[in-house]
């Protein structure tokens, strides 16, 4: 078994066929599966179920495919920092939108400053796309307000965080002193969009208690999400940390549940078979160690949601 046959096999994964793996990898496709076949033999078991022309990895294939990304990551890795002289580390980060508007520029600030040297890059995506680029070793790391789904994934949760129902402040509800979950069957909500963690959590919730969501506008950004509930008078639940500003200029109105039901973490993200290399390391501390002001010191408006 060699690095060869690794990169074989997992193309051939993300292809879905030989002959497109084969012209992916520019070799033959009698080659590529010659390269699965002594992967087969190696570890005594079929890697894909072939049915009606169509390939299906197998579940030692998937065992396999949980070491192998990173195996050929972390020999390319291998190979640039021994070949070239000006080798630059690197960290790759995820970050879930949430945590992208609200604390990952003061976290990759406080990493620069320990590690002037490295490269760094950050993607912001949803909880479902950053899982599945940890997952295809794209990304190293990551840090999400979502609930990740794959066994492979390593989770822990680091930062507080929960989530609050705002209204604009000519809303009805912003009239009142408490509000009731019957009372939010009626109304519009704009949502994130399908894969966010914040939406996964609302839609669990309401689910749980019976109550219909009435979704009147999906958005990708908190911004857009927060615009429709000042100008369109929609509902919307959204991270606490992402109203600081619309409370304080008088634009929107905070709902805070009466249980735990929405508090949750910021949780920090990785392959189970990943090597933590050092900035990783480093990382994990700083994520650790983050502060924030605690916005309920500075936001008290005593409206709740009741049961």
């Amino acid at each position: 078994m060699t690095i060869r046959h690794l990169r074989i096999f997992i193309e051939v994964v993300d292809s879905g066929k030989m002959s497109a793996a084969a012209e992916k990898l520019f070799i033959s496709q009698p080659t590529v599966s010659q390269a699965i076949r002594e992967l087969e033999e190696h570890y005594g078991g079929l890697l894909f179920e072939r049915l009606s022309k169509k390939l299906y990895i197998t579940k030692k294939g998937q065992k396999l495919l949980s070491y192998a990304r990173n195996v050929v990551k972390q020999f390319d890795e291998m190979e640039e920092a021994m070949i070239q002289d000006n080798y630059v580390k690197k960290i790759r980060i995820g970050a879930t939108n949430t945590v992208g508007e609200c604390i990952l520029s003061g976290i990759i600030n406080a990493l620069k400053e320990s590690n002037p040297q490295t490269e760094i890059y950050s993607y912001v995506n949803n909880t479902r796309n950053i899982e599945e680029k940890l997952l295809k070793a794209e990304l190293d790391i990551g840090i999400v307000e979502g609930r990740v789904k794959s066994p492979d994934l390593i989770s822990i949760p680091e930062v507080n965080d929960f989530l609050v129902l705002i209204c604009s402040t000519t809303h009805p509800f912003s009239k009142k002193k408490t509000v009731r979950l019957e009372e939010l069957k009626n109304e519009s909500f704009a949502m994130r969009e399908q894969g966010s963690g914040t939406r996964e959590l609302f839609e669990k919730y309401m689910q749980e208690k019976g109550i219909p969501i009435k979704i009147a506008l999906e958005g990708n950004s908190s911004d857009s999400i927060k615009k429709a509930v000042i100008e369109n008078q929609f509902l919307a639940v959204i991270s606490i940390r992402q109203v600081e500003k619309e409370i304080k200029e008088g634009k929107i109105q905070v709902i805070q549940n009466t249980d735990s039901d929405w508090n949750r973490y910021f949780s920090i993200v990785y392959h189970k078979n990943k090597v933590k290399t050092y900035e990783m390391m480093n990382l994990i501390e700083i994520i650790k160690n983050y502060k924030n002001i605690d916005i309920l010191n500075v936001i008290s408006t005593g409206k709740l949601v009741k049961n």
